[in-house]
């Protein structure tokens, strides 16, 4: 993967921040043992291990409740090649977001993005099929080192938005916009598979990261949202209102009587 923290075509840099630094220990384990379920999955003997991390209708159905923060931790087939690609991009990636965030707050955030992403996945599982409907494929786009994608490059993008990624080694693209774009990948992802719980789950994880690795803290950023939405939705129903009802703004006189200024008044 090719980033540079100034977006200039001639000065790219391979492998971003954290080049030239030893690879983390954590994020070393991480891939491993990603690696070791995946090579799990063609042998008889092993092959429940990653049967049992992977997120499946069990969690809510029959109390694998560990499955809601172990599914990143089993490695699914992805042809041989491109699963090694994969964890090279895991690399890059996690190594920057490691050394910015320190081992404490790297694996809150994995734990918590992960969290997040299972629990709204099965929210939407439980909920179509208690209603008579069908989710095929639930969770399939979101398992092993699909999430754990999802999640560093949402960080990645978070941390480091005035970066520039070389998508496919060619289009200069701002870091900031991996988190639209990841939004995008997962809807056609979800275009082909009909994963409707593995579509909410990995849009849940991007906003999740994005959240927690807000300057101010998740609840201050969920706040400042709630405050904006609320403000928008208030402007969108008074243009409603003026153009239904012929209402008009006059603005209020400062300094009437007593001392106070008037604000703005509809007629």
């Amino acid at each position: 993967m090719v980033y540079g923290r100034a977006p200039h075509p001639r000065l790219p840099s391979f492998g971003g921040p954290g080049a030239g630094l030893p690879p983390p220990p954590d994020l070393v384990a991480l891939l491993v043992t990603v690696f070791v379920t995946f090579s799990f999955r063609f042998f008889d003997a092993t092959v429940f291990v990653p049967r049992l991390l992977e997120l499946t209708p069990f969690a809510w159905r029959y109390g694998f409740v560990w499955q809601l923060v172990t599914y990143p931790l089993a490695g699914v087939p992805a042809g041989t090649l491109w699963f090694l690609v994969e964890l090279l991009i895991l690399f890059f990636f996690g190594r920057d977001v490691f050394y910015r965030l320190g081992r404490r707050r790297f694996w809150s955030m994995l734990v918590a993005g992960a969290l997040a992403a299972s629990i709204v996945a099965v929210l939407v599982h439980v909920t179509v099929t208690l209603g008579g409907g069908f989710v095929p494929n639930a969770f399939a786009i979101m398992q092993g080192q699909h999430m754990l994608l999802t999640l560093l490059i949402a960080a990645f993008a978070t941390l480091y938005a005035d970066a520039t990624i070389y998508l496919f080694f060619v289009l200069p693209v701002r870091a900031r916009w991996f988190l639209w774009l990841e939004v995008l990948f997962a809807f056609m992802a979800f275009l082909g598979s009909k994963d409707l719980a593995g579509f909410a789950g990995i849009c849940a994880g991007v906003g999740g990261v994005w959240l927690w690795l807000q300057p101010r803290g998740p609840r201050r950023a969920f706040r400042d949202l709630w405050l904006r939405s609320q403000r928008w939705w208030m402007e969108r129903r008074m243009k409603q209102l003026r153009r239904k009802r012929g209402f008009s703004v006059v603005p209020g006189e400062r300094g009437g009587r007593g001392g106070r200024g008037g604000g703005p008044t509809l007629n």
